[in-house]
């Protein structure tokens, strides 16, 4: 399996490329090979093949485990659209660890958020920003403004390895009941690509969302997750639409 020392690729992201093809075909869901192996195979150094293993593991694609090498990760994460879900609820029920590092949480003033949540343009706002990882493999970055006067409690709240919902709810009273959300392609900044170590020009989903409690605007909310870790499922009947929904003034991405 001689790679092409001629083309201006490296050896390494033609090695990773070829082996995402054999991943895709499904030749490695028995056993991985070793570096051994793969040195072999390819007729290449060891640096070059732990350059691509590496870029692999850091993408989730593949994992290291003690006692059993490199192993395929077969984790990916499904959520079904037109559904009020939880982040965290959808990769614990998956089996996978939901951790989260909290990079921000304070009292903020955004008037384009408060438009978004039908107060005052003055009005103080919580603001959540948190790194989401499953099986501490980056997953999301997701930010949250709620009103300060409902979510003021939250502002001790231990965010590692809990839902916001569930917090919400426990300390303040009040949960999501319904909402919105859109949904697009979205290229990371270069902040975010190293966050959630990505590549450059690997794409990202782009989330919003307006959660709203008995009627009455309680969150809103911009995910930017890994494209590669997570899908998005929609079931369909015939004669049946999906709910259309219209917003003005979206937040942007950098809001």
């Amino acid at each position: 399996m001689a790679l092409d020392r001629s083309n201006p690729l490296p050896l390494w992201a033609q090695l990773e490329s070829d082996l995402k093809q054999r991943l895709d075909a499904g030749e490695f869901d028995e056993r991985f090979p070793t570096d051994h192996e793969l040195v072999q195979q390819y007729g290449v150094s060891r640096h070059t093949v732990r350059e691509a293993i590496g870029h692999l593991n850091r993408s989730g694609i593949l994992r290291r485990e003690r006692g059993r090498g490199t192993v395929v990760n077969r984790t990916e994460f499904e959520q079904p659209l037109g559904a009020l879900y939880s982040l965290f609820g959808s990769v614990e029920s998956s089996g996978a660890v939901q951790r989260s590092q909290v990079l921000e949480l304070r009292e903020d003033i955004n008037p384009t958020i408060a438009t978004q949540l039908e107060l005052a343009p003055d009005a103080p706002l919580l603001y959540l920003e948190r790194l989401r990882c499953a099986d501490d493999q980056p997953l999301a970055i997701d930010r949250a403004w709620l009103p300060m006067e409902v979510a003021r409690p939250l502002l001790t709240s231990d965010f590692e390895r809990t839902a916001l919902y569930d917090e919400l709810e426990q300390r303040c009273g009040v949960r999501p009941n319904a909402g919105w959300e859109r949904i697009a392609p979205l290229l990371p900044t270069p902040e975010e690509r190293t966050l959630l170590d990505m590549r450059r020009g690997e794409a990202a989903f782009f989330l919003e969302r307006l959660s709203v409690a008995d009627g009455r605007p309680i969150e809103w909310r911009t995910t930017t997750i890994r494209g590669d870790r997570y899908r998005f499922v929609s079931k369909f009947e015939q004669g049946v639409a999906p709910a259309m929904v219209a917003s003005a003034n979206p937040a942007t991405h950098n809001a």
